[in-house]
């Protein structure tokens, strides 16, 4: 990696928590009714904010060994922090935070850390080879707290220095958590108190960076005045110190402390709206690491470290509101953003974009999420509806029996009849997703609530939201809009409630198509704001068609993560060629293909001509000659490059 042979960049020490956030704006915590979950605790922030930024980082703590803690580990191992030092304690569990957002100035905290899981690190939880191998190690004040995280954060620090490497100490103090404030004031961010300032002033001498805010470097200087308490903490450490100074950005002073903050190297804020404080510091440092630790300019440290502080402070959340690399260019890049930043649909959509989790070469998608064609054949067998969902379960047996844990393998699963199904996808590592549409409405319709984004709010995170339209450029005006409505709500609600979707665009069959016909249909959603993640579409033979659906895409979404083949039925032999005339198409990135696969063994089993076991080998068989004439089909395409 590095000239240094470091092969690490950040290693993170200390607070993982699950921070629980109300969902409403304005109020009492006493008064919110629904939270939203994310991972939370500083350093865990910081580490998720500086990997999005393209460090490559690492935290060590602990966790409980339970589902907050299963949910922390996953999630950074998603997010590209490398989990291999976060332990599981089952002696505890895992730290909650319960965060709101009240007003302009309030944001009130509880923090439910009694005995937990992040607080027990001892010196015996550092690996030494881990520490040597980093460029740099985080430690923060709350684990300096106690005897036990401070032996951790000490005996981390000097094994980095020994070992060539840099300390940053990031101040984070939480007078709460050095109980000293009442537990129900956790936003309280200032409270004088000697024993502190003695113990924080402790870490000094082994510091390369030292940040904080004013009051931050108060606790440590041991002075309420700003300056004084610069030149007390640099009369013990020669260190970088980086005040933050929220909306006038920060100030740097690498040597003597002059008489003013603006005497040092400034890096001047961004004007725009305080949403929400919490997480902001987290994500100043990453952006500060970001750039030191690639030996930039302090003044360029300064600016990326404001940055990634104002975009975080004008959302909800605090680790998921880290912006990423690409974020942060695009941000840098004009100066011209609307002041209530979070409104500003451009920059949201790279930041949805570049966070969202895992990345696809190919998806290949077993559609099951049939709901009126089950219907219609068991009417026509005589069958048992009820007997619908077992065939479902089956179908995902066959799924997980071709796919053998390959996450480019997914599901297509509806709540009607699948949802055993859905829930036992979830243990897999497959992509799944959910119809929303009422079965061949026309013009859409959503099922279950009237609300949509009330219907999807209780789908899982994890569910893509898929929504069938048959749609038309030419159609009739009133219902072309009427349609485009439908759409532009659910693309608002799934951006609202964290969900992925996928639009499939069926042409009326009535109608007549030509090679631009769903170029035009996916730039008129264009138009309307609409940008899916996924778009599923009909096999088209015209290679002219495809060049048109990829010049639209890579226009007017660069980040769209691709095009999957529907069957409408099509014998596999059909298919297959389809498979081969869109080889050559990037953007397309495989298929999700549903009766061609089922229909057949649907009908054996229901009428009881198959058994189980029959079911889950025909579905699979099927499965598996489309998935080997899909990638023969790829692979021609290579090997003639």
């Amino acid at each position: 990696m590095a000239h240094d042979g470091k092969s690490l960049d950040l290693l993170a020490i200390g607070r993982a928590s699950v921070d629980l956030y109300g969902q409403q704006v304005g109020g009492r915590l006493e008064d919110m009714g629904s939270f939203a979950k994310y991972v939370g605790g500083s350093p865990t922030n910081t580490a998720i904010g500086a990997a999005r930024l393209g460090l490559k980082t690492a935290l060590l703590t602990r966790v409980g060994g339970d589902h907050m803690g299963r949910f922390i580990r996953e999630q950074l191992a998603r997010e590209g922090v490398d989990p291999a030092s976060v332990l599981t304690d089952t002696a505890r569990l895992t730290a909650l935070v319960v965060l709101g957002i009240r007003d302009r100035e309030s944001f009130p905290l509880i923090f439910y850390r009694e005995d937990c899981a992040d607080m027990a690190l001892s010196a015996a939880d550092v690996d030494e080879a881990q520490v040597r191998a980093a460029r740099a190690v985080l430690i923060n004040g709350t684990h300096l707290s106690q005897p036990g995280v401070r032996g951790c954060s000490m005996k981390a620090a000097e094994l980095a220095r020994a070992s060539g490497g840099k300390v940053v100490f990031d101040v984070d103090y939480r007078p709460v958590l050095w109980g000293l404030t009442a537990r129900d004031l956790g936003e309280n961010r200032f409270v004088a108190h000697e024993a502190v300032t003695e113990i924080l002033q402790q870490v000094l001498p082994v510091c390369d960076l030292v940040v904080g805010t004013e009051e931050e470097f108060h606790i440590l200087g041991g002075s309420p005045d700003t300056i004084a308490a610069l030149r007390a903490v640099r009369e013990r450490t020669d260190a970088l110190l980086v005040c933050k100074r929220g909306p006038g950005g920060c100030s740097a002073f690498a040597e003597a402390i002059p008489d003013s903050l603006d005497a040092g190297v400034v890096g001047p804020g961004f004007n725009v709206e305080v949403f929400n404080v919490l997480g902001a510091g987290d994500a100043f440092m990453s952006g500060f690491l970001r750039g030191w630790l690639r030996d930039l300019p302090l003044d360029r440290c300064c600016e990326l470290a404001n940055a990634a502080g104002a975009i975080v402070v004008s959302r909800h959340g605090c680790a998921p509101a880290m912006p990423t690399w690409t974020e942060i260019q695009a941000f840098l890049a004009k100066r011209d953003w609307p002041f209530r930043l979070r409104e500003d649909a451009e920059l949201e959509h790279i930041h949805w974009a570049t966070t969202r989790i895992g990345r696809y070469d190919q998806l290949m998608v077993l559609a099951i999420d049939h709901r009126s064609q089950f219907e219609d054949m068991a009417r026509e067998l005589g069958a048992d509806i009820a007997r619908v969902p077992a065939f479902k379960a089956l179908a995902l047996q066959a799924l997980d029996a071709v796919a053998q844990g390959d996450p480019r393998f997914g599901i297509l699963l509806d709540g009607r009849f699948g949802f055993d199904a859905l829930a036992a996808a979830a243990d897999h590592p497959y992509w799944i997703g959910r119809p929303i549409e009422v079965p061949k409405s026309r013009p859409l319709e959503f099922e279950g609530s009237a609300d949509v984004a009330t219907e999807i709010a209780e789908w899982p995170l994890n569910q893509v939201v898929k929504v069938l339209c048959f749609y038309h450029p030419d159609d009739e005006a009133d219902l072309r809009e009427r349609q485009e409505r439908q759409l532009a709500r659910l693309f608002d609600a799934c951006r609202k409630t964290r969900h992925e979707l996928l639009v499939e665009i069926i042409a009326p069959a009535a109608m007549s198509t030509d090679a631009s016909t769903i170029a035009r249909a996916l730039d008129r959603l264009y138009d309307l704001g609409v940008k899916p993640d996924w778009w599923k579409l009909e096999p088209m033979d015209d290679p002219a068609a495809w060049r048109n659906v990829a010049q639209v895409i890579e226009a007017r979404d660069p980040f769209c993560r691709g095009v999957v083949l529907l069957g409408l039925s099509q014998p596999v032999e059909t298919l297959v060629a389809a498979f081969e005339a869109t080889a050559r198409v990037p953007v397309v990135k495989g298929f999700a293909v549903g009766r061609t696969i089922f229909h057949d063994a649907a009908r054996a089993w229901l009428a009881q001509e198959i058994d189980d076991a029959e079911a889950v080998r025909g579905l699979a068989a099927n499965l598996s000659r489309l998935v080997e004439a899909w990638r023969g089909a790829r692979a021609a395409v290579g090997q003639a490059a």
